[in-house]
C-alpha cells in the first residue's frame, strides 16, 4: 500500500511537471509570432549587468513560468488565445517586437556611456526556433574614461562658499576615478539641498551645469562644473516674515464655528474653520517659523511630521513673497474623518482544532484638539473542537475576550522640554489600559489587567527608543476545582502554584529598534530590536527597609497580594538581502531569556513565558504546541488531563528561533493585488531553565541541543494590496524533537502518514498529529 501511494504521488508530480512545461510552450501563438524565452547580456561587467537589464522593455522580458502557465490555462480556446477577454487571468505572453528590441538596445548603450564607456556600442542577435526567441544583447565597451581634471566656475561667491563647506568635503567626484554621470546627479542634488537650506528659496537645480570634455587624451575626461546666477539678477536669501495656519474642512464637510486668533508668542495667525483644534500642539511641528531664514529641510520636515500626526489627510505649505527678501508662509491643513471604525478577523485550523478571532477598533483622531488619537479595541477569540459531541457551545475549547483603551499624544508629555526631539520622527506618549478575560472549558480562567505609560522617540532616522517607565499589572488565575485536584493528585503541585494565583506587578520596560523604516524596502540592510522587561525591583528594595508580610507560601505581600519579580530580555535580529527585481532573502534570529527571582523564584508565570510555533515563528506548528525541549505530551497519563492542559503546558524561560525565507513575485495583478510567494525554513524551540517534573526532558542542555531543535519548511502566498498584505502560509514539519533518534525526522513518514497519525493518536489521545499547519494573517511574518 505504501509503495502504491508513493508511486501515485510520483506519477502526479511528473504529470504536473509535464502540464507545467506544456503550458509554457508557444503553440498558441500565430505563425509570425515568437515568444521571448531567454535574454543574455554579453560583454557587460557584472557590476553593471543588473542595472543594464533594467533598460530592457518589460514587454520583451521572458515571462514567469507560473504566470504564463496560468494565462495559458484560462485564456485559450481551441488551441488559440481568446480575443474576448476583458480582464485576462495571469500574464500575457511576451512576444518578440523588433521595435522594442531596438529601443532597449539604444537605452542600454546610452546607460553604458553614463558609466564612462563613451565608445560603447550594443548590437542585438535574435535566434528564433519553433516560435521561441532568444535575445543576445552584445556590448562592445572599449576602454573606460577616467576623471583627469575638474574645474569649477561660480558666478556667486556665496554659493561657492556653500559648495566648499557643505558639499565638497564628502563629494564622490574624485580625480582618477571612472566617470559616472550618476555621481554628478547626486552632486547636483546635494548642492541644491545645501543652498536651499541657507535661505535661497528661488534656487533651482538647472543653475548647476556640467561640461564634459573627452578630447583631452584617450581614456581621460575633463569636467567643468558651473553654477550660474539668475538672468539679470543674483541669488537672494529669504527670511520668514509672517506665518499662518488655516485648518479647513473637506469639501464634503460643513463649516462650523470658526476659531481665529493670533498667538503673539509664536507669531502665528491661526484660523480653524472647524473649531476643533488647538494651535500649540500643532505649531511645534511647523518648522518654518517667523524670523528664521527659509530652509528646504525644515519645509520637508514640516510635511513629514504633520502627516505623521495621523490627524490630517492633506498638508500644504504655500509661500508668498513680500519683497525680495521676505516670505510669508501659509500652512493649510485638511483633517481626516474625526471618527473611524475598523473590523478585523482571522480563522485558524490545525490538529483537528478550529478557531477564529474577531476584533473591532473605534478611533477618535482629535480627542483634545491636538490630533491626539483615542482607540478603543475589542477582541474576541474562540477555539473549538468540531469532533466533540453535542451542540456548538459544548464543542468550545477556550474563549478569550479583550478590551483595551489607548490614548496616543503626538509629543512627549514631560515636565521639561527636549529640543529637536522631532527631527527624525514623531515622538509619542501613549497611555494604555487593557483587560483580558480568558476561559478554558472546565479547566482554567484568567483575569488580567495591565496599565502602562510609554514614551517613544527617534534618535536618528533609523534608531528608535521606547521607554515604558510604568507597567502596572494585576492578574487572577483560577483552575477549575476538580481539574485542580486532578493536577495535585498527578503531582503537578508546582504548576498549580504558578498558575492558580493572584498577583500584581510594578515594573518598567525598554526597547531599542534599528532600521524599522526600511522593513518594506527591497534593499540590503539589517534590522535589530532588543528589549528588556524588569518587574519588582522597587518593591524588592523597599522590602529590605520595611518588613513586608508574607503569605503561606513565604512570598512577600502588599495589600494581601504577592508581587512579581523577574527579568526578561529578548533580541530580534534580521538580515535582508535584495536579489534583484522583487526577489529577497531574509535571515532572522529571535532569542529570549526570562529569569524569575526573589518573590517569584520558582517558575515564571504564564503571561511572561515564551512559546514556540505560530504564524510569526516556527510555522509548521500551531502556537503553544511545540516544546519545551524534547517534551512529549504522552507523558501525561490521564487523557482528560492531557486535553485540559493543551496550550498551557508547552512554555519555557528560554527561546531560540532561526528563520530563513526567500521571497519572490508570482503575479503582478491577481484580482487587483500583487501576489508574492515565499519559501521558508524555520528552526528552534523553547526550553525550561532547570529540570522540571512537569516537562520531562524540557530543560536546556548543550549536549542535547541539536536533538531538541524543531525544523519546519513550507511555502506561502502574500497578497499585496498596497495598504496591507494578506498572508497564507503552509508549514510542513521536517524534524520534531518530541520523538527520539531518527524518528525525529518525521518528513520521512509523510508517505506513510495515515499509519503514523493513527499510532500517534493512540499514544497521545486526544492530541492528533498533522504534518502541515496552515496560517492565515495580515502583514509579513517578519
Amino acid at each position: 500500500m505504501t509503495k502504491n501511494r508513493s508511486f501515485l504521488i510520483f506519477t502526479s508530480i511528473t504529470l504536473l511537471l509535464l502540464i507545467f512545461t506544456s503550458c509554457r510552450s508557444a503553440k498558441y501563438l500565430e505563425d509570425d509570432q515568437a515568444l521571448v524565452t531567454d535574454i543574455d547580456l554579453n560583454g557587460i561587467p557584472n557590476e553593471l549587468k543588473e542595472l543594464s537589464s533594467l533598460y530592457i522593455s518589460n514587454e520583451i522580458r521572458p515571462n514567469s513560468a507560473l504566470n504564463l502557465t496560468i494565462y495559458n490555462i484560462f485564456n485559450t480556446r481551441k488551441g488559440k488565445y481568446k480575443t474576448d477577454n476583458i480582464r485576462p487571468v495571469g500574464e500575457a505572453p511576451h512576444i518578440l517586437d523588433s521595435s522594442l528590441v531596438e529601443l532597449s538596445t539604444n537605452q542600454i548603450q546610452s546607460f553604458l556611456k553614463t558609466k564612462g564607456y563613451f565608445n560603447a556600442s550594443v548590437n542585438t542577435q535574435i535566434n528564433i526556433n519553433k516560435k521561441k526567441a532568444r535575445l543576445n544583447f552584445n556590448a562592445h565597451l572599449g576602454n573606460p574614461y577616467f576623471l583627469d581634471k575638474v574645474d569649477y566656475e561660480f558666478q556667486d561667491t556665496s554659493i561657492q562658499r556653500i559648495y566648499i563647506n557643505e558639499v565638497l568635503p564628502t563629494t564622490k567626484i574624485r580625480i582618477g576615478e571612472k566617470y559616472d554621470a550618476a555621481k554628478l546627479l547626486e552632486e547636483r542634488e546635494r548642492l541644491y539641498t545645501a543652498i536651499k537650506d541657507q535661505g535661497y528659496y528661488d534656487y533651482v537645480r538647472q543653475y548647476m551645469r556640467v561640461g564634459v570634455d573627452t578630447n583631452v587624451r584617450e581614456g581621460r575626461v575633463n569636467l567643468t562644473i558651473q553654477v550660474l546666477n539668475p538672468e539679470n539678477d543674483k541669488h537672494r536669501i529669504y527670511k520668514i516674515n509672517n506665518v499662518s495656519l488655516l485648518i479647513r474642512p473637506a469639501s464634503d464637510e460643513m463649516k462650523r464655528e470658526v476659531k481665529a486668533y493670533r498667538d503673539s508668542s509664536m507669531r502665528v495667525d491661526f484660523v480653524d474653520e472647524i473649531g476643533r483644534f488647538r494651535l500649540r500642539p500643532i505649531s511645534r511641528y511647523m518648522y518654518l517659523r517667523s524670523e528664521q531664514i527659509y530652509s528646504l529641510s525644515n519645509e520637508n520636515l514640516s510635511y513629514d511630521r504633520l502627516y505623521e500626526m495621523n490627524g490630517f489627510r492633506s498638508v500644504k505649505i504655500n509661500f508668498e513673497k513680500v519683497d525680495s527678501s521676505l516670505l510669508d508662509v501659509k500652512y493649510e491643513l485638511i483633517p481626516r474623518s474625526l471618527m473611524a471604525n475598523q473590523v478585523e478577523g482571522e480563522y485558524t485550523f490545525s490538529s483537528g482544532m478550529s478557531g477564529f478571532n474577531i476584533g473591532n477598533t473605534f478611533s477618535h483622531r482629535n480627542i483634545f484638539g491636538g490630533a491626539e488619537l483615542l482607540e478603543v479595541k475589542l477582541r474576541y477569540g474562540v477555539l473549538f473542537d468540531p469532533r466533540l459531541e453535542g451542540n456548538l457551545s459544548q464543542k468550545i475549547f477556550n474563549n478569550d475576550f479583550q478590551v483595551g483603551v489607548n490614548l496616543v499624544v503626538p509629543r512627549l508629555l514631560l515636565p521639561f522640554q527636549i529640543r529637536g526631539i522631532g527631527k527624525y520622527g514623531l515622538p509619542r506618549t501613549t497611555f494604555s489600559s487593557s483587560l483580558q478575560l480568558f476561559n478554558q472549558d472546565n479547566t482554567y480562567s484568567n483575569r488580567y489587567l495591565i496599565n502602562t505609560l510609554n514614551y517613544s522617540w527617534w534618535q536618528s532616522a533609523n534608531l528608535q527608543h521606547s521607554y515604558t517607565p510604568i507597567v502596572l499589572e494585576y492578574r487572577v488565575g483560577k483552575f477549575n476545582e476538580s481539574f485542580k485536584q486532578n493536577l495535585i493528585n498527578e503531582g503537578y503541585n508546582l504548576y498549580v502554584e504558578s498558575n492558580d494565583r493572584e498577583y500584581f506587578g510594578l515594573g518598567s520596560q525598554y526597547a531599542i529598534t534599528w532600521n524599522a523604516p526600511r522593513l518594506l524596502k527591497l534593499e540590503d540592510f539589517f534590522y535589530l530590536r532588543s528589549s528588556i522587561d524588569l518587574s519588582g525591583n522597587l518593591f524588592g528594595l523597599v522590602s529590605q527597609v520595611f518588613s513586608f508580610q508574607r503569605n503561606e507560601d513565604n512570598q512577600r505581600i502588599l495589600f494581601k497580594v504577592p508581587y512579581l519579580q523577574y527579568v526578561k530580555g529578548e533580541v530580534d535580529y534580521r538580515w535582508y538581502r535584495h536579489l534583484g527585481g522583487h526577489k529577497q532573502f531574509v535571515f532572522r534570529f529571535n532569542g529570549g531569556l526570562a529569569i524569575p527571582y526573589g518573590n517569584n523564584s520558582k517558575l515564571l508565570i504564564f503571561e511572561k513565558s515564551f512559546f514556540a510555533g505560530g504564524m510569526n515563528g516556527i510555522r509548521a506548528w500551531q502556537a503553544r504546541t511545540l516544546g519545551p525541549g524534547n517534551y512529549n505530551r504522552k507523558g501525561i497519563d490521564d487523557e482528560n488531563l492531557r486535553l485540559s492542559l493543551r496550550n498551557l503546558d508547552q512554555l519555557g524561560e528560554v527561546k531560540l528561533e532561526t528563520n530563513l525565507e526567500y521571497r519572490f513575485r508570482l503575479l503582478n495583478n491577481f484580482l487587483g493585488a500583487k501576489m508574492n510567494g515565499a519559501t521558508f525554513v524555520d528552526m528552534g524551540n523553547v526550553w525550561r531553565l532547570r529540570e522540571d517534573r512537569f516537562n520531562p526532558n524540557g530543560q536546556f542542555e548543550i549536549n542535547k541541543f541539536f536533538s531538541q531543535i524543531a525544523i519546519g519548511t513550507g511555502f506561502g502566498l502574500r497578497f499585496d494590496m498596497d495598504y496591507f498584505i494578506m498572508r497564507l502560509d503552509a508549514g510542513l514539519k521536517v524534524k520534531d524533537p518530541q520523538f527520539e533518534g531518527k524518528s525525529q525526522w518525521v518528513i520521512q513518514k509523510l508517505f506513510d502518514a495515515k499509519d503514523f497519525k493513527r499510532g500517534y493518536y493512540n499514544s497521545n489521545r486526544p492530541d492528533r498529529y498533522n504534518f502541515i499547519q496552515y496560517n492565515f494573517g495580515v502583514g509579513l511574518p517578519f
